[in-house]
């Protein structure tokens, strides 16, 4: 079968490019998702993250190879295998990042990236809650709301401990700086996930040009030389061909698109020759550069109710439950990590370099797919913290030539002096918050790490503690950077990929550097952004010309 687009991915950027190139009902477009639809009720329900956190039929579980600065530790990283992809397992915090970040896309050589090039696109994809100013949008897809009138009372603790302690306040992280201390965003509309799943691609099914694949794991490429003219995809077992007139889109993440391009011959000869794949186009730069955001958190006891007396007991979970079901309001509408910031831990920059987050409920991870997210039996609370830019880099590659074996995922965490230091800085900077008076006075102890395992000021044990219980914030991103040069990018401004045609990349992986905060909102912009990009070439003489002359010899 053949359609002008095939978009490889029903994730965060393949859900808006589905409806973006299918708006006008001039070209026809294909969706390949590897996972099932979202039609669950705990895809709806915003606390339904907690749910999908260890679930395979929508979640593909990745863990990275042993971290040799984190204890050997294998980290986990969730990733979305469902319709919505991951912005339909999120704990969707919405946060554009700074625009320093995208100042910084730019200064390396990508025209057209700054903030202000990028604004209009963030402002297109919501409808804000704060309504149509110059920094929001109010006819978006998606719906961003503030938690600020939900907040926890134990929440309000922790801002006005900030307030004591001189931090200034900022109500929109997404407005004209990121700086400050505040309650955060989430992508939420009426008490339910607003998702692109929700707000573009189920729409967009709707019109007779777009389709979609579930349960189709794309496996390969096509290309005709170095042109991209389909994908081989693996559905229930049987091998399908599907052919693209005009391009192939690859959004399957940070993890998945890189895997794709070297199984399909696309990335270091090196590699591709260990696993006996044919090179295509020898492109060192694929699966290069991976970025994270590594999180650590302090876990406290409180004198006062939290919320782990609600979701812990039956009582509390019904009486949740039915304020929602009434409401459409109350804990289950919201993000658990309420409020936090972006500060500067360097005295010489006034520029944020950390990001913190409140949660009114104390939980542990679990440590196995088999456990589940228990509340701790007693009022607490915790507050978790990561470096916004960190520079250690790492890698993905693939295992072996097989599609369904997982990529090798080795994020090098802690692999710089720079990211060692912000640790330890990170960790102060949460204990001075805890001293402040208004989070002092219903604290009853530190739990974890503890005031006796990791003693005021000691560094070496801050450092440590992070070691061996950090673990990633799932911002996964930069495996296929966007630049200039094709010795450490992959694709151009454009997003085509170096040194081939029809094929380009629209998702997390093309980030040259990590952005400020959670990074679904900024994978939604290049979404937005790169529907215009393939709409304005779609139609550029040079591709209608490419197109005439086509038809002509066909």
């Amino acid at each position: 079968m053949t359609y002008d687009y095939i978009i490889v991915g029903a994730g965060s950027a393949g859900c808006i490019l589905a409806e973006r190139l299918s708006a006008s009902g001039r070209h026809t477009v294909l969706v390949l998702e590897a996972g099932g639809k979202a039609d669950s009720f705990w895809f709806k329900i915003p606390v339904g993250f907690a749910k999908t956190y260890y679930d395979p039929d929508c979640n593909w579980m990745y863990y990275s190879e042993p971290e040799a600065e984190l204890a050997g530790r294998k980290i986990y990283a969730p990733r979305g295998k469902v319709q919505g992809g991951s912005g339909s397992i999120n704990a969707m915090i919405f946060v554009r990042g700074a625009p320093r970040d995208f100042d910084d896309w730019a200064a390396a050589g990508n025209a057209g990236w700054s903030y202000k090039d990028v604004l209009p696109y963030f402002r297109k994809l919501e409808t804000h809650a704060a309504g149509d100013t110059a920094m929001h949008g109010s006819n978006g897809p998606i719906h961003v709301t503030s938690m600020k009138d939900g907040i926890h009372p134990v929440t309000r603790h922790f801002l006005d401990a900030c307030d004591e302690l001189k931090f200034a306040r900022n109500d929109d992280f997404n407005g004209a700086h990121i700086e400050g201390v505040g309650v955060y965003d989430v992508n939420t509309h009426n008490g339910q996930r607003a998702s692109s799943n929700v707000g573009y691609l189920e729409p967009a099914l709707k019109r007779a040009n777009v389709s979609i694949e579930h349960h189709a794991l794309t496996t390969r490429v096509l290309f005709n030389g170095r042109r991209a003219t389909g994908v081989e995809v693996s559905q229930h077992g049987v091998t399908r061909m599907f052919n693209a007139k005009r391009e192939v889109l690859l959004c399957a993440g940070a993890v998945d698109t890189p895997k794709l391009l070297q199984l399909s011959g696309v990335g270091p000869a090196a590699l591709l020759a260990r696993h006996g794949i044919p090179v295509v186009h020898a492109l060192p730069a694929v699966g290069q550069n991976l970025q994270d955001h590594l999180c650590a958190s302090y876990y406290y006891r409180a004198n006062m109710p939290t919320l782990n007396g609600e979701f812990g007991s039956l009582l509390g979970k019904l009486k949740l439950g039915l304020q929602y079901l009434l409401t459409r309001k109350g804990p289950l509408a919201m993000s658990v990590n309420q409020a936090g910031g972006f500060f500067s831990t360097d005295p010489d920059s006034k520029h944020a370099n950390m990001q913190l987050y409140f949660n009114p409920l104390s939980y542990r991870i679990p440590k196995s797919s088999r456990s589940q997210l228990t509340p701790e039996p007693y009022p607490g609370f915790l507050l978790a913290f990561n470096p916004c830019r960190p520079t250690s880099r790492g890698s993905i590659e693939i295992a072996s030539a097989n599609p369904a074996d997982a990529a090798l995922i080795r994020a090098n965490y802690l692999t710089t002096q720079k990211d060692i230091d912000e640790v330890i800085q990170g960790s102060r900077l949460i204990r001075s918050i805890m001293q402040a008076p208004a989070l002092r006075t219903v604290t009853v102890e530190e739990t974890l790490p503890g005031q006796s395992a990791v003693p005021e000021g000691d560094d070496a044990a801050m450092l440590e503690y992070f070691r061996e219980n950090s673990g990633s914030i799932y911002h996964l991103c930069g495996s296929c950077a966007m630049g200039p040069d094709t010795r450490t990018a992959v694709v151009d401004n454009r997003l085509r990929v170096h040194g081939m045609e029809a094929l380009r990349i629209v998702d997390a992986s093309i980030f040259p550097n990590v952005t400020s905060g959670n990074i679904n909102a900024p994978v939604m912009m290049v979404a937005e952004k790169a529907a215009q990009m393939i709409l304005d070439d779609a139609t550029a003489p040079s591709f209608v010309q490419r197109e005439a002359l086509a038809a002509a010899s066909a």
